[in-house]
């Protein structure tokens, strides 16, 4: 195995690992419903099971639904980025520490998914004219790794001229 793929295999871990252990935290520690602010208003800790998708969309569909987009498409997601992260050779390193993120952020929501039914959230963000939604480390994890990808994707690949 190469030393890149070791040290991908370290950060999808890490940010698996980092994810349970903060979910392990707040479960233990907050009072679900509770809203405790940290940074004021700007930064909030909470404890909200979400059973459905980002933002909660899809809490009420029915179980089936819920199974298939959930559980079974993402999976299926994870494994072919997994195979591609790890099979394609020309893939920069921006890209690669990105998409190691994202697979690390969505084994770690998959998990609890699997695990408990739904999905530990617990940060909240008001920034006055814009909140986010109540969010994990894994979805900072994920969130982490599209704009790597976006910043690769855009970043100026210097050739140098042919005469």
């Amino acid at each position: 195995m190469s030393k890149k793929n070791i040290y991908l295999i370290i950060l999808i871990l890490f940010n698996i690992g980092i994810d349970q252990y903060s979910k392990k935290i707040v479960r233990e520690e907050i009072i679900p419903g509770s809203q405790t602010e940290i940074l004021g208003k700007l930064l909030q800790l909470m404890n909200v099971e979400n059973s459905g998708a980002f933002l909660g969309m899809g809490s009420e569909s029915n179980p089936t639904v819920k199974l298939i987009f959930l559980l079974i498409l993402p999976i299926i997601v994870i494994l072919s980025v997994l195979y591609y992260l790890f099979t394609n050779k020309s893939i920069d390193k921006l890209t690669s520490v990105g998409l190691s993120c994202i697979i690390g952020g969505g084994l770690a929501n998959l998990y609890d998914r699997f695990l408990y039914g739904s999905v530990t959230d617990f940060l909240f963000m008001d920034f006055g004219i814009a909140k986010t939604g109540i969010f994990n480390l894994a979805d900072l994890s994920v969130t982490t790794g599209m704009i790597l990808i976006l910043l690769s994707t855009f970043k100026e690949k210097v050739k140098p001229e042919e005469y």
